[in-house]
């Protein structure tokens, strides 16, 4: 029984390495771009231009917490919601079609949204920075 806590557990940390750091490393680049184009993206959609720093929130800030294994359920439903408004606002043509190669043209951001969502059912593991709270 113990072996298989400790795969779980080691299970939970590479979830959480792969679904927040891919996602950091996406977020990360939009940092680098500038604001400017998400900004452009939500006014467009009726929205007020400060809702584009939810973006950092839901690709910065929860995929950082995600990684430490900090409230990871609350970060993981930060970044979930933030991938379903992605889906909504940018790629609502996206469910029935395919890209170039093939591949759904959703799947990325739905394997984020699934890696998301899985996570903030199992919570972070024991190879965590914080494992007390029912966030995490």
């Amino acid at each position: 029984m113990i072996q298989l806590n400790i795969n779980t557990n080691l299970g939970l940390l590479i979830m959480r390495l792969g679904v927040g750091g891919l996602m950091l490393i996406h977020g990360l680049s939009k940092i680098a771009g500038g604001i400017s184009t998400v900004k452009y993206l939500v006014e467009s959609a009726g929205l007020p231009s400060f809702f584009a720093y939810g973006v950092y929130i839901g690709e910065v800030i929860a995929p950082i917490m995600i990684l430490i294994g900090f409230r990871t359920r609350l970060a993981a439903a930060i970044m979930a919601f933030n991938c379903l408004v992605a889906v909504i606002m940018y790629h609502p043509g996206g469910f029935l079609s395919l890209d170039a190669t093939g591949g759904w043209t959703l799947e990325l951001i739905a394997l984020y949204l699934i890696g998301a969502v899985a996570l903030f059912f199992t919570g972070s593991g024991r190879f965590a920075v914080s494992r007390k709270s029912i966030w995490d």
